[in-house]
């Protein structure tokens, strides 16, 4: 008989969900993996300016819950490339439904890029030769 796995807080299925992706950052990591970025460097690019620390942390957990997959791509230093498992990919459907609701709901919102695509400026300041430094891009 297969023992019964001790949840959190109940074995709701939302609230398991939200336990390992209801922060405010894991689901934009895997919105960004979705959209083909790759490494740390790409990940924290995004529009909306993951601090690194974080960034760090969420790419643990997420490869820790079987989200993330994680492949060394150079040895000195050992810098890696992240990619979904098929556990991760089937985040899309729940970004999808995020999108429609936030279309529908939430006056002036975007897909990812569609701003770039109408031909729109984006407010986000360049990044300095500083920061790009710090990032290792």
């Amino acid at each position: 008989m297969a023992a019964t796995k001790s949840f959190t807080r109940s074995p709701c299925a939302v609230a398991n969900s939200l336990d390992i992706v209801g922060d405010k950052w894991s689901l934009l990591v895997v919105r960004d993996l979705l959209h083909g970025k790759r490494t740390y460097g790409e990940l924290a690019d995004s529009p909306e300016r993951i601090p690194t620390n974080i960034l760090a942390d969420r790419l643990k957990r997420l490869e820790d819950a079987g989200i993330v997959t994680s492949t060394p791509y150079q040895q000195r230093p050992v810098r890696y490339a992240y990619t979904l498992t098929s556990k991760g990919k089937d985040l899309g459907d729940v970004l999808l439904a995020f999108v429609r609701w936030g279309k529908r709901h939430i006056p002036g919102t975007v897909v990812l890029g569609e701003a770039k695509a109408e031909g729109k400026r984006t407010t986000r300041k360049p990044a300095t030769r500083r920061a790009r430094r710090k990032r290792g891009s």
